[in-house]
C-alpha cells in the first residue's frame, strides 16, 4: 500500500464529524483505496455510532458494495439496530442468508436482540436453531443474547437450560437471568441465583434490587441496597431510581432524604429520570413543599415529570392546585397523556368538583383525542357519585365502549360500588355488587357489601356474605402497615406474629389499655 494510502486510512481514524468524513471518503476514492474493504469498513462504523455518524450515507455507501464481507455487513446490522431501525437489521439479516452467507457471533447478538424488542417469537425460535447448528450456542456473547431474548418472551425456563449449558458465565449471564426472573416475578429463584453468582458487581447488586422493587417487595429491595453499600460497591442512576421508588411506596423519607443528600455530596449528576423519582419519592412521603421546589428548579421537564407533580398534589387533597399546575403544563406546550388524566380526575374528586372533571373528560376526548380506558372511566364514575351526579354516573357507565377484557368493565363497576357504599345507597350497591360478582371474583366486593350491611345494621346480610366468600374460596388479602424506627423498616400484617417482638409490642399495648382505662377510654373503642 503506498503512502499516500496510509495517509488516508490514518485520516479516516482521526475524523470528529460526517464533514471530515466526507472529506476523507473523497481522499480515499482519489487515493484508489475507495473499494477496499478495511477502509469501507472503517467509513460505515464511523457512520453507525449514534452521537456523530449518518446512517443514511452508511446505507448508501453499503449499496455500492459489490461484495460485502461479513464484517461489513455486520457493521451495517450494528449501525441499523444502534439507530433504532429493528426492522431493517432483520431484513439486512434475511438478505444475507439469501446470498449463502453465514452470521457470526457478532451478526447472532444484534439479531437475537432485534427478535426480543420486535416480540417475533418464530423468528427468535429459528435463531436460536441456527445458533445450535453453527455451534455457537456456546459462545458467551449470542448465550447472553439468547438468555436476554428468552426472558424478553417470559420463557425463563429456555433461558435458564441456555445460561446452565454456557460453559463461560461471565457477569453478564448472571445479570440478565437474574433480570430475567425478576421479570416474571420469582425474586425468591433470582436471590438464590444472586447468592450463587461468583462475582457481584454492580450490574448484579443492581438487577436483584430492581427484582425486588418491581415486584413490590420494597423492604427487601432497602435490605439489599444495605447489603451491596456494605460490600463497597457504588450505586449508579439505575440503583438509585429502585431505591427511591421503594423509598415512595414504603413512605420511608429518612432513606429518601439520605440518598439525596448522598447525591449532592458526591455531586452525583441529576438526570431527568432522577430528578422525576425524587419529586415522586417527596411527593408520596407528604413533603410536597421539597417535591415543588425540586419541580420549579428542574431545567427539563416531560410528560412523566409533570404526571408525577400532579398526581402528587391530587393524593393529598389539593386538588385546585393540581389543576392549576396541569393548565401551567398546557402552556408550556407539554402534551398529557393518558396517566395526567387520572391524575386529575382524582384531583377534582378530592376537590369536589365534579363538573370541571367532567369538562376535562370533554377536553381528554375532543382536544387531545386520547379515548378513556377502564381506568379513567371508573376515576370519573366515582368523580361524579361522589359529587351526587348518579344520573351522570349510569350514563357515563351505559356510554361505556364493550370490551373485550371483564376486568376493564369490572374496573369501573368497582367505582360505582365503593362510591355507594360510600353514600350508604343499599339497594344500589346491591345491584352493582351483583354485576361485579359475575366479571371477576375479587374479595374486595364481598369486603365493601359486608362492611356496607353491618353499618347498617343488618348483621345477617354480612354474615351471609362472609360465609359466600368462604364456600367460593374467595380469599381477603390481609392488612399490613409499616412504621420506620432508627433506620429498618417494621412490618405488620393483620393477623400473623411474625414480628420477632411482637411480645413486648403486645405487653406495651396492655399497659398502655390499662392506663387508658382509668380515665374513661380503650385502645380498642
Amino acid at each position: 500500500m503506498s503512502s499516500s494510502s496510509k495517509r488516508c486510512l490514518q485520516l479516516l481514524e482521526k475524523c470528529k464529524n460526517m464533514k471530515q468524513l466526507k472529506q476523507s471518503h473523497a481522499q480515499a476514492i482519489t487515493c484508489g483505496i475507495g473499494t477496499n474493504n478495511f477502509a469501507l469498513s472503517r467509513l460505515l462504523a464511523f457512520c453507525a455510532n449514534p452521537k456523530h455518524g449518518s446512517l443514511a450515507y452508511a446505507w448508501n455507501l453499503f449499496k455500492h458494495i459489490q461484495e460485502p464481507t461479513i464484517c461489513i455487513c455486520n457493521t451495517m446490522i450494528k449501525a441499523f439496530f444502534l439507530k433504532g431501525e429493528t426492522f431493517r437489521t432483520l431484513h439486512l439479516y434475511s438478505n444475507m442468508l439469501s446470498k449463502g452467507m453465514y452470521p457470526d457471533n457478532y451478526t447472532l447478538p444484534f439479531v437475537l436482540k432485534a427478535c426480543a424488542k420486535l416480540h417475533f417469537f418464530c423468528l427468535g425460535e429459528l435463531v436460536y436453531g441456527l445458533c445450535l447448528k453453527l455451534g455457537f450456542v456456546f459462545d458467551v456473547f449470542v448465550g447472553n443474547a439468547l438468555i436476554s431474548m428468552y426472558c424478553a418472551f417470559d420463557n425463563v425456563k429456555v433461558a435458564r437450560y441456555i445460561f446452565d449449558e454456557i460453559p463461560g458465565l461471565d457477569v453478564v449471564s448472571w445479570t440478565v437471568m437474574i433480570s430475567g426472573y425478576g421479570q416474571m416475578g420469582d425474586v425468591d429463584t433470582a436471590r438464590l441465583l444472586f447468592d450463587e453468582a461468583p462475582v457481584k458487581d454492580r450490574g448484579i447488586w443492581g438487577a436483584m434490587i430492581s427484582g425486588y422493587v418491581k415486584n413490590n417487595c420494597f423492604k427487601e429491595g432497602l435490605y439489599m441496597f444495605r447489603l451491596m453499600q456494605m460490600s463497597g460497591i457504588e450505586p449508579d442512576e439505575a440503583i438509585f431510581v429502585s431505591i427511591l421508588s421503594a423509598c415512595a411506596n414504603l413512605g420511608a423519607l429518612g432513606t429518601g432524604i439520605w440518598i439525596h443528600k448522598y447525591m449532592d455530596k458526591h455531586k452525583f449528576p441529576l438526570s431527568l429520570r432522577l430528578s422525576t423519582c425524587l419529586v415522586d419519592m417527596y411527593a408520596k412521603c407528604g413533603n410536597l413543599d421539597i417535591a415543588k421546589e425540586l419541580f420549579d428548579e428542574m431545567q427539563q421537564r416531560d410528560v412523566v415529570t409533570w404526571n408525577v407533580m400532579i398526581s402528587g398534589l391530587a393524593m393529598h387533597g389539593r386538588g385546585e392546585s393540581a389543576i392549576q399546575l396541569f393548565r401551567q403544563m398546557e402552556k408550556d406546550g407539554v402534551s398529557p397523556d393518558d396517566i395526567t388524566f387520572i391524575a386529575l380526575f382524582s384531583a377534582c374528586s378530592y376537590s369536589g368538583n365534579a363538573f370541571e372533571g367532567v369538562r376535562i373528560l370533554d377536553r381528554m376526548r375532543n382536544v387531545y383525542n386520547i379515548e378513556p380506558k377502564s381506568e379513567h372511566f371508573g376515576c370519573i364514575i366515582d368523580l361524579l357519585i361522589r359529587g351526587g351526579l348518579f344520573e351522570e354516573a349510569n350514563q357515563i357507565i351505559q356510554s361505556m365502549p364493550d370490551s373485550s377484557n371483564p376486568s376493564d368493565e369490572a374496573i369501573a363497576w368497582r367505582a360505582l360500588l365503593s362510591s355507594y357504599c360510600s353514600s350508604g345507597w343499599t339497594k344500589l350497591a346491591e345491584v352493582a355488587a351483583e354485576k361485579l360478582m359475575r366479571l371477576e371474583d375479587h374479595s374486595g366486593v364481598y369486603v365493601l357489601l359486608s362492611n356496607l350491611y353491618a353499618s347498617s345494621g343488618k348483621h345477617y346480610d354480612a354474615k351471609r356474605i362472609k360465609q359466600m366468600m368462604k364456600s367460593r374460596g374467595v380469599f381477603k388479602a390481609p392488612g399490613c402497615s409499616s412504621i420506620k424506627i432508627n433506620g429498618e423498616v417494621h412490618e405488620f400484617i393483620a393477623g400473623k406474629n411474625s414480628h420477632l417482638q411482637m411480645e413486648e409490642i403486645h405487653l406495651i399495648l396492655e399497659r398502655l389499655d390499662k392506663q387508658l382505662h382509668y380515665t374513661g377510654s380503650s385502645l380498642y373503642l
